[in-house]
């Protein structure tokens, strides 16, 4: 007789989840108005902790959202300003302790909307300047964040202003009791500002050096445990200019010296770009989702998630990277990295205060238009604030002009890259704009 083949019939389906009945409890925390009011968000104010959510019991977390809007429409500072944190099992230090725009790959309070499949980013309702900015954005995490005693999540303002709105949601399931093999979920948020160019000639593509222990790389991760490394974001503000991707990916496991078990061959290649990648693209485990200018210069954001290829250690792990070939350039670093481990977890390096998190202003043309469509939309507010407390309306020929003109142009700018001109279009509306400001005044 033949053997009985008996199996889910969507086993290795990513979508096989669905299909299978369990006895979990399905819940949710949000910031819903419990008077059955519409105010569903919270302020909060500087300095100040939002508890998200308290949880008991065993469970695992599925999926985390949140849309924010600071002191304007289009200020994005609360990225690095504010700090995601989450304790598991009461213990006494987080496992994630991670500014917020960083952990949903924003690190640079730089825009960018992608799809991969654990961190997904948004569009909300497109305002001045087009896709450029927008009223708020979507923030997802889809990560499972299991725990067997309890889970605390927390939301900190470190900057020196009230974030007015805070939606979110905290999409959960409830068990009686946790598979021991489960790790717990991690996140980690580093900078290096600059790297230290080593050799005798900085900030150079090719070069004779060579690397033979990776010691001075940039770190990502230094984990003790067993565990399995999900993934990271990394971002670089390339300041020494030309392709500074040349670094090799060192990944160190269990202790071991170079060369370690996995070496990889440019920064590219981890990402899954072809050779010196200067345009964006995003998929489901990698990609290069922020490119600022086409020569390289200024601000880049990728991320590589190891989805179907978890990264696997049992006693320990260093995660590193070279900036540029042998460690050669001088740039801006950060990185957020995930994994999954047992604890207790080797103690986190202190995070950097808010002001020093910030990113740097640069001189690149990408850089430069973001920084001016910041001003304009910051001078846009308080216009629209004095006329409102005044009662009065923009003047006409101001508004067709800011509005209906230099509006679209700074989008068709953005689109099209042709940044010196959207730096132009937004110096002549804040002139604008500052103009009413003063007429307002009087």
């Amino acid at each position: 007789m033949a053997p009985r083949n008996v199996s889910h019939a969507t086993l290795g389906s990513p979508l096989a989840e669905m299909a299978v009945l369990r006895d979990g409890r399905s819940a949710r925390v949000s910031s819903f108005d419990v008077t059955g009011g519409n105010a569903d968000c919270r302020p909060v104010k500087p300095g100040a902790s939002l508890e998200l959510a308290s949880l008991t019991g065993a469970g695992c977390i599925h999926h985390i959202y949140f849309t924010i809007l600071a002191e304007f429409p289009g200020d994005y500072r609360y990225l690095r300003d504010m700090v995601l944190r989450a304790y598991w099992d009461g213990e006494g230090t987080p496992s994630v302790e991670v500014p917020l725009g960083d952990f949903f790959g924003l690190g640079h309070e730089r825009i960018r909307y992608f799809r991969s499949l654990p961190i997904t980013v948004n569009e909300g309702a497109e305002i001045f300047g087009g896709r450029a900015t927008s009223l708020t954005i979507g923030l997802n995490s889809y990560f499972p964040m299991p725990f067997s005693n309890g889970a605390r999540l927390t939301l900190t303002q470190e900057g020196d202003y009230t974030v007015g709105a805070v939606w979110y949601h905290i999409d959960y399931e409830g068990f009686d009791e946790l598979d021991p093999a489960v790790g717990r979920f991690h996140a980690q948020w580093r900078r290096e500002n600059p790297t230290t160019a080593i050799g005798s000639s900085p900030n150079t593509t090719t070069n004779d050096a060579v690397n033979l222990d990776g010691a001075e790389n940039y770190v990502i991760l230094d984990a003790q445990g067993r565990g399995n490394f999900a993934g990271y974001f990394l971002n670089v503000d390339n300041l020494g200019g030309g392709w500074y991707g040349e670094g090799d990916d060192m990944i160190f496991l269990d202790g071991e010296a170079w060369p370690p078990t996995m070496h990889g061959t440019g920064t590219e290649e981890c990402f899954g770009g072809g050779a010196c990648p200067n345009t964006e693209y995003a998929g489901p485990y990698t990609g290069f989702h922020l490119v600022g200018n086409k020569d390289f210069s200024g601000k880049v954001s990728m991320y590589r998630f190891h989805v179907v290829d978890p990264v696997r250690f049992q006693s320990s792990i260093r995660v590193t990277l070279e900036h540029g070939h042998a460690n050669n350039y001088a740039n801006d670093y950060s990185s957020t990295a995930f994994w999954y481990q047992t604890e207790p977890h080797a103690p986190f390096p202190p995070l950097l205060p808010a002001a020093q998190r910030r990113p740097l202003a640069g001189d690149d043309p990408h850089d430069k238009a973001y920084r001016g469509l910041f001003e304009v939309q910051q001078v846009l507010h308080g216009v629209h604030q004095l006329l409102a407390k005044r009662r009065m309306e923009m003047p006409l020929e101001t508004k067709q002009r800011v509005l209906e003109e230099l509006g679209p142009a700074i989008e068709r700018g953005f689109a099209t890259r042709d940044y010196a001109a959207v730096a132009e279009h937004c110096a002549e509306c804040r002139d604008l704009l500052k103009q009413v400001m003063m007429s307002l005044a009087d």
